[in-house]
């Protein structure tokens, strides 16, 4: 129904060699299947007709095109829906249907986004949207921005409309996630910061950092990244240009990378994630999935007590709604949580390491792949 995310897109070495590896097939975002709708839409308003199958491109260069499942227009609107296809991922999400409702708006009025039903609207703190808004995360709002600008300027037009996200039985489906517990009610997020779902699978995806790792020594690189996704993955090339060859996509599975690495060592390791990913690394978890293991932010308050936290600051940042929230806290008050956490992570990374030759040094970004905190490299016997 559409083009696979496999193909050209999964050659080389690194992260897209490790996917290629896992024999498994990829699917699509609910972002890319929201800015699919959204450029249908937007099309079928200015024209009067639906383009079916309707072609995005996506953050790295993919151009899937997706068929098209709904197709509506009333007074002053049109409504396309497109079926998430997660591939061979066991995504909650798998086979629904998001769709996209856009209206035109005055001129000057920008692309203003909704929540529709099925999709949840974040009511507390700590996420990258504000309180209020309709849960469609940052990268997927970019991208529906320059499609819409995108056909806007084919026609002649300004890209000032209304886009209205929404996701067939998507409150129902939200009960299996984790929005409800971090303040995002009323339905599902519309996530994805490549437009590309990765596939899970425990036993392929470990089997493939090992070879990431054989690669690398084969090639005879001393620094390997373990990165748990895309953004951590560009900030690691930002910092040391790393060939991709060194680059392993460790997603959740830090204890893989640590345990495979004491057994067939490099001379540097460099781990890079996000803050609360690696905060569970930091207070002693190997599987940073979030069904197998949560942000504590006990462990957070004790950490920020070493920082110098007084009491009234720790007890914040135990009761905050997610660990980014006690991040911003900390920084708010002068306390590097961040640098904390990276440097526990660090440890126990070494710990794991059990004196094997590989010396570690942990990066941790917030969502925008800004660096929060660093820990610099110390290996078995210190810096």
């Amino acid at each position: 129904m559409h083009e696979s995310p496999g193909g050209p897109f999964v050659s080389g070495g690194g992260r897209a060699a490790q996917l290629k590896h896992t024999g498994l097939r990829p699917g699509w975002t609910t972002g890319a299947c929201a800015t699919a709708a959204t450029t249908a839409a937007y099309t079928a308003l200015l024209t009067g007709e639906f383009p079916d199958p309707v072609t995005i491109t996506l953050p790295k260069g993919q151009t899937p095109a997706f068929a098209l499942a709904v197709e509506a227009t009333g007074p002053g609107f049109a409504t396309a829906g497109v079926v998430k296809d997660a591939g061979d991922d066991p995504d909650v999400t798998h086979g629904a249907t998001v769709r996209a409702t856009v209206r035109e708006l005055p001129p000057g009025s920008g692309v203003v986004f909704r929540a529709g039903e099925g999709v949840g609207t974040v009511t507390l703190p700590g996420l990258p949207l504000e309180v209020g808004e309709p849960a469609i995360n940052p990268v997927p709002r970019q991208l529906m921005r320059d499609h819409v600008t995108e056909v806007a300027a084919r026609h002649g037009r300004t890209a000032d409309v209304e886009i209205t996200i929404s996701v067939d039985d998507g409150a129902e489906i939200a009960r299996s996630t984790w929005n409800p517990r971090i303040g995002i009610l009323g339905g599902l997020s519309i996530l994805g910061t490549t437009g590309v779902v990765v596939p899970y699978s425990c036993s392929a995806w470990i089997e493939s950092i090992r070879r990431g790792i054989d690669v690398a020594r084969a090639g005879g690189l001393t620094h390997v990244a373990g990165c748990t996704g895309s953004t951590s993955e560009r900030t690691v090339n930002e910092l040391y240009e790393l060939p991709e060859i060194a680059l392993l996509d460790m997603g959740d599975f830090a204890g893989a990378v640590l345990k495979y690495l004491r057994r067939h060592p490099v001379d540097r390791l460099t781990i890079c994630g996000g803050f609360a990913k690696l905060s569970k690394l930091a207070a002693g978890h190997l599987d940073l999935h979030s069904a197998r293991s949560q942000v504590d932010k006990s462990f957070l308050a004790d950490l920020a007590r070493t920082g110098g936290a007084d009491e009234a600051l720790a007890a914040e940042v135990a009761a905050a709604n997610t660990g980014l929230g006690a991040l911003r806290l900390c920084e708010a008050a002068g306390v590097p949580l961040g640098d904390l956490v990276a440097a526990g992570a660090r440890d126990e990374a070494l710990a794991v390491l059990r004196g094997s030759p590989v010396a570690v040094d942990v990066v941790c970004i917030d969502r925008a792949g800004v660096v929060v905190g660093r820990a610099a490299a110390r290996g078995p016997k210190g810096p």
